[in-house]
């Protein structure tokens, strides 16, 4: 049924066997430490191909450890309302580019290769009865090929020895499949002892590096995930209840098994380090990268920092920054003067207080500007024909001064 599984892993151990036992033929044991090796160059080739998303999986976690202030954020904005805040955490996390899968798939990945190893090793001999076992006697299993492995490969996996007892023997195997290990009518040369003298050291050491590789993770996690209970619910798991897990379990699993426990914590608590110690560089080269940056566009020490400065009007341009002009308006016999004064933006400022346009000229004080707010007491001024918005020319600094002209000339008319 999970023949896509059990394939590709008997032939990826097949090739590390063929390899090592061209290297150490006719060897003492050398049958033994050639397929102990292939079970380990198996792990390093699984390792090997999941480097990848391993790396993903740090930088994942990384990533969600710093939006997780605006997780939480969410989590208490929409406590009450399921679906806005799945909507919103899956907004928050597509933003960031953060992927949940990525962080679970190396050990995802991991899970159908433990159990193809565990039963491509079982399958070596079939002797055993129960739940999904043949019941094979030790002829049949010893002339029974097993993927990849043909008879003759799978009778020098029954033969071999590793320190001494077979690779998928445990502590707890009944004595009568230990007959599969042996030709025909030849006698049992190994004991439950030797097994358990093999097998208890490399559960131990199994246990011990489960729990480093786990201490060094949970080292690495900041202080506001550690309060979160999930996490540290987690955290203990990893810590505790795994390596014990190994302890109690490690007397039903084979001698090869546990190799692969030891090989897989091994290259796991290298390739944390690895990994981590890379990525701090990357962080420490982008802090600096930051900071030169910085430096590079702040001004140096004794100098201003440049400024915009403020374009001034031809006017003001003409009579020099920081002066003002004065024009004084003397149309007519008008015993009133238009006097205006600019400033450096180019308006100007009569007399009496108004702004006036720049040019001479300025409107008498008894009429309002057209378009002007009339003071309390006057009468709004109308716009003449020519005068409004829609008008191509408005001269307005002009008018006020032929205005004020024509009005001084009807009081001396009516004088006389």
């Amino acid at each position: 049924m999970l023949n896509f599984i059990y394939y590709p892993v008997s032939g990826i151990m097949w090739v590390w066997h063929w390899l090592f036992d061209h290297i150490l033929p006719n060897s003492p044991g050398g049958d033994g430490v050639a397929w102990a090796l292939s079970v380990v160059f198996l792990v390093f080739t699984l390792r090997a191909i999941l480097y990848k998303p391993f790396v993903k999986q740090i930088r994942t976690t990384k990533k969600m450890q710093e939006i997780n202030p605006e997780l939480q954020a969410i989590r208490k904005k929409y406590a009450k309302d399921r679906v806005k805040m799945t909507e919103e955490m899956q907004k928050l996390q597509k933003e960031h580019g953060f992927n949940p899968l990525l962080g679970c798939l190396p050990m995802l990945l991991q899970i159908p290769v433990f159990i193809g190893l565990f039963h491509v090793l079982r399958s070596f001999n079939r002797t055993a009865t129960g739940m999904g076992q043949l019941g094979m006697s030790p002829t049949e299993t010893r002339n029974a090929p097993n993927y990849f492995f043909s008879v003759d490969q799978v009778q020098n996996f029954l033969d071999a020895r590793l320190f001494g007892v077979p690779l998928s023997s445990f502590i707890t195997q009944p004595v009568t499949e230990w007959q599969a290990f042996v030709e025909p009518g030849e006698p049992i040369d190994f004991t439950r002892v030797q097994i358990a003298i093999v097998v208890v050291p490399m559960m131990i050491i199994a246990s011990i590096a489960t729990h480093m590789n786990s201490r060094a993770s949970v080292a690495r996690q900041p202080e506001a995930a550690l309060e979160n209970p999930q996490t540290r619910m987690m955290n203990m798991l990893a810590l505790y209840i795994f390596p014990l897990g190994i302890l109690v379990t490690g007397p039903f699993f084979p001698v090869a098994i546990l190799l692969y426990w030891m090989s897989n914590n091994i290259w796991t608590y290298g390739q944390q380090h690895l990994v981590f110690g890379r990525i701090a560089k990357e962080e420490e080269e982008a802090k600096l990268a930051k900071q030169e940056k910085l430096k590079a566009n702040a001004p140096k020490p004794g100098v201003r920092p440049d400024r915009l400065k403020k374009k001034s009007s031809p006017a003001v341009a003409a009579a020099g920054d920081g002066e003002t002009t004065e024009v004084v308006d003397t149309t007519g016999d008008s015993d009133e003067t238009g006097k205006v004064v600019m400033d450096k933006a180019g308006s100007g400022k009569t007399g009496s207080g108004k702004t006036g346009t720049g040019k001479a000229g300025v409107d008498s004080p008894s009429e309002p500007e057209v378009g002007s707010t009339p003071k309390p007491g006057q009468k709004p001024t109308r716009p003449k024909a020519g005068s409004g918005p829609g008008s191509k020319k408005q001269n307005t600094g002009n008018r006020g001064g032929k205005n004020a002209g024509k009005r001084s000339g009807n009081r001396r008319g009516g004088r006389r």
